[in-house]
């Protein structure tokens, strides 16, 4: 299969070199110029537009910021769908409404084309190593002619459910991931402000019951005080507020993800919205008035 790859950020760009590297035939399009030419000297070919990378592929991949990215390169003008033939497979990757995915896989199914939703969880590390946990929504007759692809991006890939399942699932995992970094944030800036060295804190509660992947991955980079992006904080205020868009669809309560929309969106005003997500960490020591440190 050929595939195409459309948006090569920082997650992005590392999946697609893990396509290259299992020896698939790769054709990449961005708006950065650069991630191309770096994508292009590893073995992929360029196009000059989505719908040039649609007409050249089997299975095009996409991965963009949002919802209004998905819509534009797939269904704008030059975008996917303007190249595509029946048959096709679409994967978005990216983390959108759910309710956006649904809307784009009807307009492709138009055109005999089938959409997965497929966002992903783990950051710039397990981009770059292949271990990405998949959650994938759509048809299972797709899923099944896709999964060694996907597979070779995560180390997990998990059939949730129908169109847009792979997205709503994506929101439940940042609920998760940020309710950890804020609940991680709280208490080493209560064991710094009570005169405990919060690294000690730390590895004496990650052995335990409160301890997580995500302050195992978190903890040491605010220890370090190194907030430099594996996902930003904007990003994770995009989730935040598809999560909410959706709780309110569905009418479900968001007391926790309401509270922290705001730290995060706080944050992002004082011009730390791409500082890593774990820097919500200095919306408490702004808060307490110190830092949490080695």
């Amino acid at each position: 299969m050929k595939i195409g790859f459309i948006g090569l950020g920082i997650m992005g760009k590392p999946m697609a070199k893990n396509l290259l590297k299992a020896g698939y035939s790769l054709v990449v399009n961005d708006i950065n110029k650069e991630a191309v030419a770096e994508l292009v000297t590893a073995g992929a070919a360029e196009a000059a537009s989505a719908k040039e990378v649609a007409s050249q592929s089997d299975v095009v991949v996409t991965m963009l910021p949002n919802s209004p990215h998905v819509q534009t390169v797939v269904l704008g003008e030059g975008g996917v769908i303007e190249g595509a033939r029946e048959g096709l497979v679409v994967v978005d990757m990216s983390s959108i409404s759910p309710i956006v995915s649904r809307e784009v896989a009807a307009e492709l199914a138009k055109k005999g084309v089938v959409m997965l939703d497929a966002p992903v969880s783990g950051g710039e590390p397990k981009a770059i190593d292949g271990t990405l946990a998949i959650m994938v929504g759509g048809p299972e007759e797709t899923f099944k002619v896709v999964e060694p692809i996907l597979q070779v991006m995560g180390g997990s890939v998990t059939l949730v459910g129908e169109i847009g399942s792979g997205n709503t699932t994506k929101l439940a995992n940042q609920i998760m991931v940020a309710a950890n970094i804020a609940g991680m944030s709280e208490a080493l800036v209560l064991a710094t402000k009570a005169d405990v060295d919060p690294e000690k804190v730390f590895k004496a509660i990650r052995g335990g019951l409160a301890g997580s992947t995500v302050l195992d991955a978190k903890a040491p980079l605010v220890l370090d005080g190194n907030f430099r992006p594996g996902f930003r904080i904007d990003l994770h205020i995009k989730d935040l507020q598809n999560a909410l868009d959706t709780a309110a669809t569905v009418k479900t309560p968001t007391p926790l993800s309401d509270s922290i929309i705001g730290m995060m969106r706080s944050l992002s005003s004082d011009g730390k919205g791409s500082d890593d997500h774990g820097g919500l960490v200095q919306w408490y020591e702004k808060e307490a008035g110190i830092e949490v440190r080695k």
